[in-house]
């Protein structure tokens, strides 16, 4: 697993395998996307405005994923 955050765009995205050659992503909120590989497993996650939903001080951006397949 590898943990990047871009502060250009503040986005911070979370890699479960190396390089993947082929996703397709499902938004599941405005800020939150899930990345799935060919076989349907999930194969990253990207959260925008991290910022706002994971550094700040007053809280943090809860997300749970379970039993996700691609649509």
């Amino acid at each position: 697993m590898k943990i990047s955050y871009d502060e250009t765009v503040d986005a911070l995205y979370i890699s479960f395998i190396d390089e993947p050659k082929q996703v397709t992503t499902q938004r599941l909120s405005e800020d939150v996307a899930v990345d799935y590989g060919p076989d349907g497993e999930v194969v990253g996650i990207e959260v925008l405005a991290a910022r706002e939903h994971i550094f700040k001080e007053e809280g943090t951006l809860k997300v749970i994923l379970e039993n996700l397949q691609a649509a």
